[in-house]
């Protein structure tokens, strides 16, 4: 499992778009520093290898509990124990001696390089959201954009194609 998060903003991720020649696209928001967290996990069966994503989407910053219970559901779908593959976040590096505790031996974990976010797949993931699915896209509330963001990772977490692109494009065989 490779997992990562990330965070969005009730401000729009402004994005070059299309528009007449001469009437320049123009979107009205305030300034608004509410904002979402989601942590998500892409899965790869070993033996067919088919991808999985998961996701869990909440209005504060993800902290170490947050993390440790996002695996301990993980595991609830994974009988037989997991590989998480992890960027060196201190709350990564934290919850490690926690969760080898609270579940000896299902659980092994594996590091990203430091300063490598290219090499895990699950930054697409954020990239298509926040690029693709939601640019110029302005939320009237958290909840709204909280929705927004749910159809977004849910959408891409039944395009086996496009997970596979992720992994093609972080230089991963699967």
């Amino acid at each position: 499992m490779l997992v990562d998060e990330s965070g969005f903003m009730l401000q729009p991720v402004v994005r070059r778009t299309w528009a007449p020649r001469g009437k320049t696209p123009i979107e009205y928001s305030w300034d608004r520093r509410d904002r979402l967290s989601a942590i998500s996990a892409i899965s790869v069966s070993p033996k067919r290898h088919r991808l999985g994503l998961r996701f869990s989407v909440q209005d504060s910053n993800i902290r170490m509990d947050d993390f440790e219970e996002f695996v301990a559901h993980l595991l609830e779908h994974f009988g037989k124990g997991i590989i998480l593959v992890l960027d060196n976040w201190l709350v990564h590096r934290w919850s490690q001696r926690r969760l080898h505790k609270r579940f000896p031996k299902r659980i092994s974990f594996e590091w990203f390089p430091a300063y490598a976010p290219e090499l895990n797949p699950v930054e697409q993931v954020w990239d298509r959201s926040k690029y693709s699915d939601l640019a110029n896209y302005i939320p009237e509330d958290v909840e709204q954009l909280c929705l927004a963001v749910h159809l977004s990772l849910r959408h891409t977490s039944y395009e086996q194609k496009l997970l596979v692109s992720f992994f093609k494009h972080a230089k991963l065989e699967l």
